[in-house]
């Protein structure tokens, strides 16, 4: 790992650990402001809100000044919102810093997988890209249950805290070790918004919608997958997240490398189609317990390992335009990851059990497979037609 990318992954380690950790730390917060869990689920929806309005719109309006002091300020406002919520006194407060919060956490990825592309030595961009969202595989792993096992024990208070304290320890590094780089923007808002009028530009955003959305049908309902068809123990969940974390960690750094081995598209139509494949099987096996962990670390690989890949691929596509595209494409991911909560849930609702999510993200990860091979079949085509010109 290069020195000057660990700011980006300290980075990743903060917005990894105060988007994940909400999830588990929602009875804490519904007991302490007395509202339902599905009330205080909105917490998780107003991050996400704030992700998609905060991506494109932040880069948008800050990509005439050098990347080191986006970062900066991206990363200020990231350690401000996460402290206002360890004193919010309402649960209403909270929305709003959770809103917030989620401001910055595109913008920031977008911007640092640009940074990173351009540190890294030649055919290996996707591998430092993939350093940066080691971040966030290392805080599924490692600062999520912390936080949590803080939440419950402490204060879920106090976890904000601690995220606040790993925002300004980035703030620090990305100050001493990142390169002051060149501004590196050619055009206006104008012209870079121009290239979202482009075939390849959707195709890339439902790639990321669409297909990641099988991933945050498994995720999102894996701890009564795993008390109430694998048998597990509710104190076993946490050990089961770790295990998916650790392959997170795992995939991350694999997808990055497949990335640079083979074309980006081609990489993430592999990825989608594993993931199809792995979704199915936790269909099948999920009652048996073994099986069931196997799956579990397997899909944890999978579901980190298509970011690397998905974010080379838009940097490469959208030139002229490369941080808006990128920090398009969290924005993209965040709404993969609210429909893939949505439409996995509908079948439990209607009784078919916590398996059933599962198949529908199949058709989830298929379909977003299904998009790659158009985009793959167009760049194809457009490379064809320069080729005769």
């Amino acid at each position: 790992m290069k020195k000057n990318l660990i700011p980006l992954t300290l980075g990743g380690l903060g917005i990894g650990t105060t988007e994940f950790v909400m999830m588990g730390l929602l009875p804490d917060i519904a007991k302490d402001f007395r509202v339902s869990i599905p009330v205080a689920g909105h917490l998780i929806s107003a991050y996400a809100l704030g992700v998609v309005i905060g991506a494109p719109l932040l880069v948008a309006i800050s990509s005439n000044y050098p990347p080191k002091k986006i970062l900066i300020a991206l990363m200020v406002m990231f350690t401000v919102f996460n402290a206002f919520s360890a004193f919010a006194p309402d649960h209403n407060a909270l929305f709003i810093a959770r809103l917030l919060s989620g401001l910055p956490h595109g913008a920031f990825f977008g911007v640092g997988s640009v940074v990173a592309s351009r540190l890294a030595e030649k055919g290996k961009q996707a591998q430092a890209i993939s350093v940066m969202f080691a971040g966030l595989t290392i805080a599924n792993l490692l600062s999520v249950p912390l936080g949590t096992y803080i939440g419950h024990h402490y204060s879920w208070r106090y976890t904000f805290g601690l995220i606040a304290f790993i925002g300004l320890m980035a703030l620090l590094f990305i100050q001493l070790w990142l390169p002051a780089l060149p501004v590196s923007r050619e055009g206006d808002i104008k012209s870079e918004m121009g290239f979202f009028k482009t075939r390849e530009a959707w195709l890339i955003l439902l790639i990321t919608a669409i297909g990641t959305g099988g991933l945050f049908c498994w995720i999102s309902y894996i701890a009564p997958l795993m008390t109430d068809v694998s048998h597990f123990s509710k104190d076993t969940v946490p050990l089961v997240l770790i295990i998916a974390g650790l392959g997170m960690v795992i995939g991350n750094f694999m997808g990055g490398k497949l990335a640079d081995w083979v074309a980006p598209v081609k990489a993430c139509l592999i990825l989608l189609i594993s993931m199809a494949v792995a979704l199915i099987t936790i269909y099948f096996v999920s009652g048996n317990q073994v099986l069931s962990l196997i799956m579990t670390f397997i899909t944890g690989s999978l579901s980190m390992a298509i970011g690397s890949p998905i974010q080379i691929l838009m940097i490469r596509t959208a030139k002229g335009a490369e941080m808006l595209g990128a920090a398009a494409t969290q924005a993209a991911f965040n709404t993969g990851n609210a429909l893939g909560a949505f439409l996995g849930g509908l079948p439990i609702a209607m009784g078919y059990g916590f398996t059933s999510p599962e198949l529908v993200g199949v058709v989830m990860a298929v379909t977003g497979a299904l998009f790659a091979v158009m985009l793959f079949k167009r760049q194809a085509a457009v490379k064809r037609e320069l080729e005769l010109a």
